[in-house]
């Protein structure tokens, strides 16, 4: 009796230590957020943004108005350089903005090359912000799509699509894919970039998750799968390893949101002075299949 009075009095004794513990986050600067890509057969795109507070509650105006008007911006591959013009897409509820190569210019045709290498700079508020990445070769390539019914559901409208990759010899092939479903946009799976650990120098099939839309509520139950009647077009890019690290470390932390038990990580990007972002280079290859009704 005398151990569990002990034990007892022990317990009280620790609750009665807590206190409450309040502390205020210092206020941080604004940094340049960057989303840049530059893609074979593609002129390249730069997306800028000023990042938010951590507990800043947002809202669509806040979103609109995080967009960076009026600088500088550049790319060059050693040997001629592309000025960007900024260009604005209206929508119902604002607008977007991006900054791309101008028509209207001499040196208009700056399109992505396979096996080149890119530097973008940014001029923003007195600062200069550098990025380099190289679209690679097309070594990793999809050799066929088909679809298959679901297992044990062959009646349902769902089904999954497949596809036979080969992989080259020699460690060091990552890649990002994208899928579009009929007239939609590309957009990237849940889990879109992959190293070749595994299947170095094969030739393997894997299922094709259907791209997802991370501005909407996750669809557990309908995720993955493509629909009967679809026209399905997969874009499988292969990518330098710090493309990957910056998807492989973004979609981590994207997916630890809300999650109490995550451990935290941090986004690697490619931009200099400070900013958060990247700037990509894509040799993409595109495959479409008709799924019958």
């Amino acid at each position: 009796m005398q151990k569990w009075l002990i034990i007892v009095c022990f317990i009280f004794s620790i609750l009665s230590c807590e206190k409450d513990i309040s502390f205020a986050p210092d206020a941080t600067t604004a940094k340049l957020v960057v989303d840049a890509q530059i893609e074979n057969n593609l002129a390249p795109t730069v997306v800028l943004t000023t990042s938010m507070g951590y507990f800043a509650t947002l809202d669509s105006a806040m979103l609109y108005n995080s967009f960076v008007h009026n600088a500088i911006c550049s790319i060059s591959d050693g040997t001629k350089t592309q000025l960007l013009k900024e260009f604005k897409i209206p929508l119902k509820t604002g607008n977007l903005y991006y900054y791309s190569q101008d028509p209207s210019t001499t040196n208009a045709n700056f399109n992505g090359i396979l096996g080149k290498k890119y530097i973008l700079t940014i001029q923003y508020n007195n600062q200069t912000y550098t990025a380099t990445t190289t679209i690679p070769l097309l070594t990793k390539t999809i050799d066929s799509i088909w679809w298959e019914p679901l297992k044990n559901y062959p009646d349902s409208p769902k089904v999954s699509l497949m596809t036979r990759v080969t992989d080259p010899p020699g460690l060091g092939n990552y890649i990002r894919y994208f899928t579009k479903q009929n007239k939609g946009q590309y957009l990237p799976g849940f889990n879109s970039v992959f190293d070749d650990q595994i299947i170095d120098g094969k030739t393997y099939s894997v299922q094709i998750d259907r791209g997802v839309d991370r501005n909407l509520p996750f669809d557990r139950a309908n995720y993955g799968y493509f629909l009967k009647g679809d026209t399905a077009t997969v874009k499988l890019c292969n990518i330098t390893k710090e493309t990957y690290d910056f998807w492989r470390t973004w979609e981590f932390a994207f997916s630890s949101i809300g999650n109490p038990f995550s451990a935290p990580g941090k986004v690697i990007g490619n931009i200099n002075n400070d900013a958060l972002g990247s700037f990509c280079g894509y040799a993409a290859q595109y495959k479409t299949l008709i799924i019958p009704k």
